[in-house]
């Protein structure tokens, strides 16, 4: 069986907590190596992605030592949107105004700290790698 179809028979039985540490950890390792870089707006703010054709939700917060995952307390920022479009996002290769338009990436929240998400993401230089990412099953 494919990686992505198990993923979507189990994930939405998956708790919150399981996926939010190891996502969270590939966050700080992106941030150390210096691929991504919060602005300091986000400092202190915390977080919720959804990838809803997975079932999967991950929650994070980005504190003065970094980004960890969120335990116990309410995210400020859901962002829920398909596997795909969470790529596409990364890569640059779509926009979170169009993405929003066209009904594929909910936001709930704090509409401010999702401007400037938005803002973030879309000035990002994105690494080499990052390009040849693939949402072949």
């Amino acid at each position: 069986m494919k990686p992505l179809v198990l993923l979507r028979r189990i994930g939405p039985h998956i708790p919150v907590p399981l996926p939010s540490l190891p996502f969270s950890l590939g966050l700080e390792l992106a941030r150390r190596q210096r691929w991504l870089q919060p602005p300091d707006e986000l400092q202190g703010r915390r977080f919720a992605l959804r990838i809803t054709d997975l079932g999967l939700c991950v929650r994070f917060a980005y504190t003065a030592r970094g980004f960890r995952p969120l335990l116990g307390e309410k995210e400020e920022l859901e962002l829920s949107a398909a596997l795909a479009d969470f790529i596409a996002l990364l890569r640059g290769t779509a926009d979170a105004d169009t993405l929003f338009f066209q009904r594929k990436l909910g936001i709930r929240g704090d509409t401010e700290l999702g401007l400037i998400v938005k803002n973030w993401l879309d000035a990002s230089e994105r690494p080499a790698w990052l390009q040849r990412l693939s949402t072949q099953d």
